[in-house]
């Protein structure tokens, strides 16, 4: 697990708590930061998902070849 998935997983985690508390107290605007930063740390999670898969595969190809 890299710095990318923790980071992204962080940013779902506040952004999903924003968009609640903005649905909570009517704030559209607080809502749509919160689902923003929200979508955000998705992405990022699933970026270092990929990196992560990327060394793994790699990491296998070398052993193969050993």
């Amino acid at each position: 697990m890299n710095k990318d998935r923790i980071v992204g997983a962080g940013k779902q985690f506040k952004g999903d708590v924003k968009e609640k508390v903005g649905k909570a107290v009517g704030d559209k605007k607080m809502e749509a930061e919160g689902k923003l930063k929200k979508t955000e740390g998705k992405v990022q999670n699933i970026a270092g998902g990929i990196e992560d898969a990327a060394r793994e595969t790699a990491d296998a190809a070398e052993r193969a070849d050993k």
